[in-house]
């Protein structure tokens, strides 16, 4: 089995790759970030007058990168639970990674959620001015 999933619901992807795909029993999700759907927002970006990034609030991102990752799962036929792995990027892991580390727990590793494993990058940049994208493999099996 090797199928393409797009969800209606998550922010679309930037650029030409499917949501998520399935092979076998696995589910392997594009990186996913923040955005809104249908539009340019980025939730907890602040712009300047010449549009440019001007500051960003990590708990929204993260915020709105689970739900996203949620809404991408449930419409490849997956839930929340069916996590085993996740990669996180960050932009700025001096400054983010106690704030997102303290928002994890509330997704993951508590009674009846997922503890799937975890690696926590920092990288120079992401497609879109975004502080976090997620990597996320779950299993159907």
């Amino acid at each position: 089995m090797n199928e393409s999933y797009e969800s209606s619901r998550a922010a679309e992807p930037v650029g030409a790759f499917p949501h998520a795909k399935r092979v076998g029993d696995l589910l392997f999700l594009s990186g996913i970030g923040p955005r809104v759907r249908g539009s340019k927002e980025i939730p907890g970006v602040t712009r300047g007058a010449d549009g440019t990034v001007v500051s960003h609030d990590i708990e929204k991102q993260c915020h709105a990168v689970f739900e996203n990752v949620r809404l991408v799962l449930e419409d490849a036929g997956a839930s929340w639970n069916d996590i085993v792995d996740v990669t996180v990027f960050l932009t700025d892991m001096k400054n983010d990674f106690v704030t997102f580390n303290r928002i994890y727990p509330m997704y993951f590793a508590g009674a009846g959620k997922p503890n799937p494993t975890r690696t926590t990058v920092e990288v120079g940049s992401l497609p879109t001015p975004i502080a976090i994208e997620l990597k996320v493999i779950a299993s159907l099996g």
